[in-house]
């Protein structure tokens, strides 16, 4: 294996790069900030993120990817390079690239990601879907002829996929995700308290007391804002009790693709599913309750990989480890292997 053989969790919130031997070696917000007059990247993950809203006319603080796919060539093209010139700096190898994508990737989008990793810098790229990635780092062997389901929920988009001898057998891909729970609490707050709150803080809310059942004792938060009404700062406390139910619509449209995944699953795999469970990965899975929820909306065990959010990059990185020793790489990935020119 190359030294600077690398696989890259590209997300719509985080990106993620793991490295043989060394683990997840930069877990960043993709976010990133360019001067609007010189066109200069002025910063890139954590740095930018702290601009968010922030920012002077002159200068724009974006996320470049949105639903999970790049909505914004160029400056994903920035970032990324900016990413990997922290980790590849000293290095004169141009490294192989395993680069995730969701499993409803249009060829266009897919396009988008690979050229992205091309101008970076790679010298080969490879494309794995999520899902794939997502049971390889959560420790399933999926080359047996045996069914293996899998939840993905990042920032932009929810993967359910059911593999087996190495490939995805049935999939969906929703644009329902964390970023979606983050924006009903906007919409909540607003609603509910004429008070405007940014995404950031609506994060906050969400990982502090967000769930889609209630908590065995209340939880409080506050938020502060712009009052729609006076036009002056003001602040609010959000009650855990009140919230849960925001989160409803978002659950059953999760779950309503769950049950077709499954009423498409040939019988035979129905057996290895209910026997092992549905195992969900993904930041966006840890909201409190929808492991809970979500299994008892479709009658099968539901539980939380370990790793919870490292998995896709771990899985991408296991698939590259694999890739001299297998006759077919393209039969573990799914998707044809690109290789640069």
């Amino acid at each position: 294996m190359f030294t600077n053989d690398i696989s890259i969790d590209l997300g719509t919130a985080t990106m993620q790069v793991y490295i043989k031997d060394k683990g997840i070696v930069l877990r960043e917000p993709t976010v990133i900030a360019v001067n609007t007059d010189t066109n200069e990247v002025c910063a890139v993950g954590k740095d930018a993120l702290k601009m968010l809203g922030k920012t002077p006319p002159n200068i724009t603080a974006v996320r470049p990817l949105h639903d999970g796919v790049i909505s914004n060539f160029t400056l994903t093209q920035e970032m990324i390079k900016a990413f990997l010139s922290r980790i590849l700096s000293k290095s004169i190898i141009r490294p192989r690239i395993m680069m995730c994508v969701p499993s409803g990737v249009t060829d266009v989008e897919q396009r988008a990601v690979i050229e992205s990793a091309r101008e970076a810098g790679a010298k080969d790229i490879y494309i794995i879907e999520e899902p794939v990635a997502a049971a390889l780092g959560a420790g399933y062997d999926i080359s047996q002829p045996h069914g293996t389901m899998v939840i993905d929920i990042g920032g932009g988009t929810t993967d359910i996929a059911v593999l087996s001898l190495g490939g995805v057998v049935i999939s969906r891909s929703l644009k329902i995700a964390g970023d979606e729970f983050t924006e009903a609490i906007v919409r909540y707050v607003r609603k509910e308290f004429n008070l405007h709150i940014g995404p950031k803080t609506a994060e906050r809310i969400k990982i502090k007391i967000g769930g889609v059942v209630p908590y065995p004792k209340e939880l409080l938060c506050e938020a502060k804002g712009l009052c729609s009404v006076t036009g002056l700062p003001k602040s609010v406390t959000i009650s855990s009790n009140r919230l849960y139910p925001i989160f409803d619509e978002l659950v059953f449209n999760i779950t309503e693709r769950i049950k077709e995944v499954l009423e498409e699953t040939p019988p035979e795999l129905h057996g290895d599913i209910i026997q092992d469970g549905i195992v969900m990965t993904g930041g966006g899975s840890l909201i409190y309750g929808l492991d809970r929820r979500i299994s008892e909306e479709i009658g099968v065990n539901v539980y939380l990989a370990s790793d919870i959010t490292d998995c896709v990059a771990l899985g991408a990185g296991i698939a590259l480890d694999g890739i001299d020793t297998v006759n077919d790489p393209t039969h573990i990935f799914h998707k044809k292997a690109y290789i640069r020119d």
